[in-house]
């Protein structure tokens, strides 16, 4: 346990790297390789680090200074996945989460009830965080580890169902995403498209970088619209002209540097996920697999980074306007691209459908995680976290807000039996909807190769 602890302490631009080392030398890549490749994904992951760094330090304060401008009145601070995966890890369900989720996998594939290998280690926080809260919820470590076991073969369905997203949309061949708040959020954004497809003159509605680039030319560009949106929200936070042109800046940076370090992740990444189809296809008679892996690889979509800024405004509005929601955004304001970047797929691209479907996800997950407020203080209690003076609840978005999370807790304490029918129901709806949705598209798909 002490070294898997270890491990996991070294964080993923380190973690993930030696885990796709060894997967690239099990596969039979030479060393050599195999090696370059783990570099080359580290490299890309502190890219991204640095990138969601400079969101953070920056979008943060201005979402803050955006609330208290127009008097948002929320108690309970979003401490994001960068406080909440930490508290994850000091709980004692975490460590054996690993071995659990590693092994719910082998089963699935050996079974073939999947077809995802996953390989990003780091992300099983989140199936730990389920395991965590259902461990305090309920006062079981059986059911928490349960609560593990569901969490993850759940997670790599969802890599199964949106693989034609990570495939079609964001040309990521043979890479599934199966974890995070991409995956569980992605089945909201599903009935969504199917119903904005039969409203007439609204499905006509399409809006996105590259049309906006053809209507005004360089004002169009990626870049330019980071610039507008960061002064934007520069504005709206009050900050004084020069703060404001360099926040404009600053957003006009991430939306051209996060495809950048995202191609760093994929260079290292292609030459193993090639090898692990070729061995696995052989070893299973042709059928094809998928390499699981972090939601960050969505993130050089530029429509993602349009739709993570659009949002960090309109999450604090949908904030605002949730039924006794106690949830002040921050700590996720900078990572909100996570959220929406399988809705930005699924809508392939269209920024007008994903404001619908992005507003029902982030209100959703703040109707949620104002509810796992008492359970997410005592996680951060029990892990020893250091909150800050005056801090005596926290919440997260990230997790916090997760329904999968929020079902099996409510399933097993049977303490809010209200808000388990209700969004139990419309949860559990989307998904049936996603799993029937891709199936039919399946179908239309192989008629036309006939």
């Amino acid at each position: 346990m002490e070294f898997i602890k270890y491990i996991l302490d070294l964080g993923p631009s380190v973690m993930l790297p030696i885990v796709i080392f060894l997967f690239a030398i099990l596969l039979g890549q030479k060393p050599g390789r195999a090696f370059r490749s783990g570099v080359m994904i580290g490299i890309g992951f502190i890219g991204i680090g640095l990138v969601i760094g400079l969101m953070l330090d920056n979008l943060g304060p201005a979402a803050q200074a955006m609330a208290q401008r127009f008097g948002v009145q929320l108690s309970v601070v979003d401490v994001g996945w960068p406080g909440s995966s930490p508290m994850t890890w000091a709980t004692p369900i975490a460590t054996i989460a690993i071995p659990i989720a590693v092994a719910v996998n082998i089963i699935m594939l050996v079974l073939g009830l999947t077809r995802v290998v996953n390989v990003d280690i780091w992300n099983i926080w989140h199936m730990a965080f389920t395991g965590a809260i259902l461990h305090i919820a309920t006062g079981s470590f059986a059911i928490g580890i349960v609560g593990v076991i569901i969490h993850a073969a759940f997670a790599y369905k969802l890599g199964d169902w949106f693989a034609p997203i990570t495939e079609k949309y964001f040309g990521l061949e043979g890479i599934a995403v199966p974890h995070g708040t991409s995956a569980y959020c992605g089945p909201i954004a599903v009935p969504i498209e199917w119903l904005l497809n039969r409203i007439p003159g609204v499905k006509k509605i399409n809006f996105n970088s590259e049309k906006i680039s053809e209507r005004f030319g360089v004002l169009g560009e990626p870049m330019i619209i980071g610039l507008i949106l960061g002064i934007i929200i520069g504005f709206l936070a009050g900050y004084e002209f020069k703060i404001t042109l360099q926040l404009g800046m600053q957003m006009a940076a991430v939306m051209i540097l996060m495809p950048k370090v995202v191609k760093c992740i994929m260079e290292g990444l292609i030459p193993v996920s090639e090898a692990a189809r070729e061995l696995l296809s052989k070893k299973f008679n042709g059928k094809k697999f998928y390499i699981g892996l972090d939601p960050a690889v969505l993130l050089g979509e530029p429509e993602v980074v349009s739709a993570s800024l659009l949002f960090v405004p309109l999450t604090i509005i949908i904030a605002v306007i949730v039924p006794g929601n106690k949830v002040l955004p921050f700590g996720d304001l900078a990572t909100i691209g996570f959220f929406v970047a399988m809705a930005v797929g699924i809508h392939k691209g269209n920024l007008f459908r994903t404001l619908i479907s992005g507003f029902a996800i982030m209100f959703m997950t703040i109707w949620i995680s104002t509810q796992t407020i008492g359970l997410h203080t005592i996680l951060a209690e029990q892990s020893g976290a250091k909150l800050a003076d005056g801090v005596t609840k926290v919440a997260s978005l990230d997790q916090g807000g997760s329904p999968i999370t929020y079902i099996l807790t409510q399933l097993f304490k049977l303490e809010n039996i209200s808000g388990l029918l209700v969004i139990g129901s419309i949860y559990i709806f989307c998904v049936v909807f996603t799993v029937l949705y891709f199936k039919k598209l399946k179908q239309q798909e192989g008629s036309k190769t006939i």
